[in-house]
């Protein structure tokens, strides 16, 4: 049976209707390509080229067997194409889930653009997700990577997963814009004793709410949490009608509502994580091409 390298001799050879040229091009003796030549024709069992020492020309079989032989090449390169590619993570599939509050933080955007230019050929699959319902989707196979807010601290199975720190976002404290502290540079959370709080349920956003109990333990106080909501994006409304007070990811100043003042807060852990999170046993090439591309965006937007 034929091989594609006896196609490609013949190719050239059918086109050039020359064997000292198609042996140049092919960067062989004409010896071996003839023998080539003579080897395909034997194995189909068919007269391919007319030659003599004046001029080589194809037969009839010739003709209508180099359109099936140019074929089989271009299949053949493009299977190729196909296996390299996926090698490199630049096709397949990426399931990929993130929290809500990381939908402000431009490392979603940067890195999600990038990915799309550097593998335009992998079909990206996208949804919200609680951090502790991201860390159990990556355990049980349901996802491939994760964009959260929290180490996976008492998940079972942790030496599973692989965590890649992202940022460390400053939080802020959100104030009506008419409030006494909102023109402020910065505030001491000791100056927020005797405000009211609005807040996610700790189910929602346990990293932000264990949060704001941390730094106002420290201050001396109990948060007095006036009002919940359930999606942090969510406190902002609540803010702008004087509900309350709201710690939040410093992203959210992105979102421009009248009525809303945002002022960072004086204490150094008054940060929020993100991380990126898979499994240490997902070896996809997909994956660890999302995942150096998450590295590349860290490393513009000078995050850490």
């Amino acid at each position: 049976m034929f091989d594609l390298r006896q196609l490609r001799y013949f190719v050239e050879v059918a086109e050039t209707l020359s064997f000292t040229q198609a042996a140049q091009r092919l960067h062989i003796s004409q010896p071996p390509l003839s023998q080539q030549i003579q080897s395909l024709e034997a194995d189909l069992g068919v007269r391919l080229l007319d030659r003599n020492r004046r001029r080589v020309a194809l037969t009839e079989p010739g003709r209508l067997f180099l359109a099936e032989a140019k074929a089989i090449l271009a299949r053949a390169e493009s299977a190729r194409t196909v296996v390299t590619e996926a090698a490199a993570g630049f096709t397949g599939q990426l399931r990929l889930a993130y929290a809500v509050s990381v939908s402000f933080h431009r490392a979603l955007p940067e890195t999600l653009l990038r990915f799309s230019h550097a593998a335009p050929g992998v079909s990206l699959h996208l949804g919200e997700m609680l951090t502790g319902a991201q860390y159990d989707a990556l355990l049980s196979g349901q996802i491939d990577v994760g964009l959260l807010r929290a180490r996976p601290e008492g998940v079972a199975n942790a030496r599973q997963l692989n965590v890649e720190v992202i940022d460390h976002e400053p939080l802020v404290i959100a104030l009506p814009a008419g409030h006494r502290l909102a023109k402020r540079d910065a505030i001491r959370m000791t100056e927020l004793a005797t405000e009211r709080f609005v807040a996610p349920p700790r189910a929602h956003a346990v990293t932000l709410t264990d949060r704001l109990g941390l730094l106002a333990n420290k201050a001396g106080f109990h948060p007095n949490i006036r009002q919940e909501a359930q999606q942090i994006p969510s406190l902002l409304p609540l803010v702008a009608a004087e509900i309350g007070v709201a710690l939040v990811p410093a992203s959210l100043r992105a979102v421009k509502l009248d009525g809303v003042a945002f002022v960072p807060v004086d204490d150094p852990e008054a940060h929020l994580l993100l991380a990126a999170a898979s499994r240490v046993d997902n070896t996809s090439p997909v994956l660890e091409s999302f995942l150096r591309t998450v590295r590349e965006a860290r490393a513009k937007l000078g995050l850490g």
